[in-house]
């Protein structure tokens, strides 16, 4: 089936019910507490890089929602790692079920779930990210623009407001401390081409902030293909200037470590996008 022609909103569409399966999971957490008792809760190796139940669950509801719609495409998630039909379409999703678990533990409410699709060149057509707490749903489809739909209301994003005063960089830090203390040396370059810095603590969300003009720029060292997928495209067709890590496809084994931290995922306005690092 490889090769077969899908039409984007086609898939826009299966990627909107299979965030909102995710996001539908994460909504089910309780708003009292911030301790993170009864998550389900297990680290995955290094301080602070935590995983939930509702990571797992809400990961399964996004699956299930895509091998319903999109039997013979293939899925690349960060918990269950790659699942591909043996009649494949060629078509792949990149699906991050919970981006922001901390947050999510500690009852902030920058998390979503981010869904992602891209054609058999790797080219990305769909992506949508849902914030439940938020109350937000980002979308985008190549060619179509970048949405917001909130409080009943749909509206196109046009990205930040060129030339403004009082930039705005959202960022954030690897849980490998080298890297980290490495980023933050590298914030004192960053720094003076804005007046000010935010860590909202989920890469996707920073993105779909980039394309409604809430932030100037992003810019992150260390990101998987699952935490930007949808973000980045959305920025894209929100107008943005964007720059996509070059990392190997989880179809050949993902990237090394070592090649991960360090590529940078970078969004802003065109007048920015010679502040980041090559």
């Amino acid at each position: 089936m490889t090769g077969q022609h899908v039409d984007v909103l086609d898939l826009l569409e299966a990627a909107k019910k299979a965030a909102a399966a995710g996001a539908a999971v994460l909504a089910r957490r309780s708003v009292s507490g911030s301790g993170g008792d009864g998550l389900g809760m297990s680290n995955k190796g290094e301080a602070g890089d935590w995983v939930t139940e509702f990571d797992v669950a809400a990961e399964n509801a996004v699956r299930k929602a895509i091998n319903e719609a999109r039997p013979n495409d293939t899925v690349t998630g960060e918990e269950h790692g790659t699942t591909r039909p043996e009649d494949a379409s060629g078509y792949r999703w990149s699906i991050d079920p919970l981006d922001g678990t901390t947050n999510f533990i500690r009852n902030i409410a920058y998390y979503a779930t981010s869904v992602a699709v891209a054609d058999a060149d790797g080219v990305w057509l769909a992506g949508v990210v849902h914030a439940p707490a938020l109350g937000r749903v980002y979308s985008a489809a190549r060619g179509h623009g970048a949405w917001l739909e909130a409080a009943g209301e749909s509206t196109r994003l046009a990205g930040p407001v060129p030339g403004r005063k009082g930039l705005i960089l959202a960022t954030g830090f690897s849980y490998d401390p080298a890297t980290r203390a490495s980023q933050a040396e590298g914030l004192v370059g960053l720094i003076d081409s804005f007046a000010d810095i935010r860590r909202l603590g989920s890469a996707a969300l920073d993105l779909c902030f980039v394309a409604d003009g809430t932030v100037d720029a992003f810019g992150e060292r260390g990101l998987n293909e699952h935490d930007f997928a949808a973000g980045a495209l959305i920025a894209e067709e929100a107008g943005c200037w964007v720059r996509r890590p070059k990392l190997a496809s989880p179809l050949d084994g993902g990237p090394s470590t070592e090649d991960r931290l360090a590529a940078w995922m970078c969004a802003g306005t065109l007048e920015l996008s010679g502040t980041f690092p090559l």
